[in-house]
């Protein structure tokens, strides 16, 4: 079955998506001194876990199933980071631009997918942003690293809600396109990486909901990679 320009463009989007997650989930691995098989299974991870997640939620095949070419651009990351990497491994501006980018590309890709197929407008709100967050929360839970999902100090849901809102928005004035979907991408990214620039906050609780201080030493590890910028 032949693809139309517009499927093209969009298979295109959602792959770079998932190559450029994979990167972020490679670099954190090799920054964690995994060893190559460890760098695979967390880029791939990072890839495709957020629109597996979204595609049993829609009762439709994982495209990582059903499209094998899903299962490349992990595999591209992984080579070339181990083989280019060693002086990128441990700057974390290229862990959190890549996750960025990644970002911002499935907040669209996901939100379309949901749209497409048939889900009222705040379901396709949700599954723009869990393909947005899920690859990127998967990996770091499996890395020990604090998610950035779950950071107070870090907007990372909420770019992901602005480009899927956006895209939601473009669908329905009939804007919706190569070019909006490219246009709302970067502007999900940028937002991403001003609020981790700037460390912009969400509203904190009242009251703290764990002990500060338990007078236990703990064992010194890398600072997250979401903390401070370099």
């Amino acid at each position: 079955m032949e693809m139309n320009l517009q499927e093209f463009l969009f298979l295109a989007l959602d792959l770079t998506g998932t190559f450029v997650f994979a990167v972020s989930g490679v670099l954190l691995a090799a920054r964690r001194n995994f060893d190559i098989t460890g760098g695979l299974v967390l880029g791939t991870m990072t890839g495709i876990g957020g629109g597996m997640i979204r595609d049993v939620l829609l009762d439709r095949v994982p495209n990582a199933i059903g499209q094998p070419i899903y299962l490349a651009p992990p595999v591209i990351a992984t080579l070339l980071i181990y083989i280019i990497g060693s002086h990128i491994s441990r700057a974390r501006i290229w862990i959190v631009a890549f996750d960025a980018m990644g970002l911002g590309l499935f907040s669209v890709t996901g939100t379309t997918i949901a749209l497409s197929a048939g889900t009222n407008y705040p379901a396709a709100l949700l599954m723009g942003a869990l393909t947005a967050c899920g690859g990127g929360l998967m990996r770091d839970a499996v890395a020990s690293e604090d998610p950035a999902i779950f950071r107070g100090t870090d907007l990372y849901l909420i770019p992901a809600l602005f480009g899927s809102g956006l895209t939601i928005i473009a669908e329905v004035t009939g804007l919706l396109g190569a070019i909006a979907s490219l246009i709302i991408a970067a502007a999900a990214f940028g937002f991403r990486m001003l609020a981790w620039k700037l460390q912009w906050r969400v509203p904190q609780p009242m009251r703290q909901w764990s002990y500060r201080d338990t007078g236990q030493r703990v064992k010194k590890k890398l600072p997250s990679v979401f903390r401070k910028p370099d």
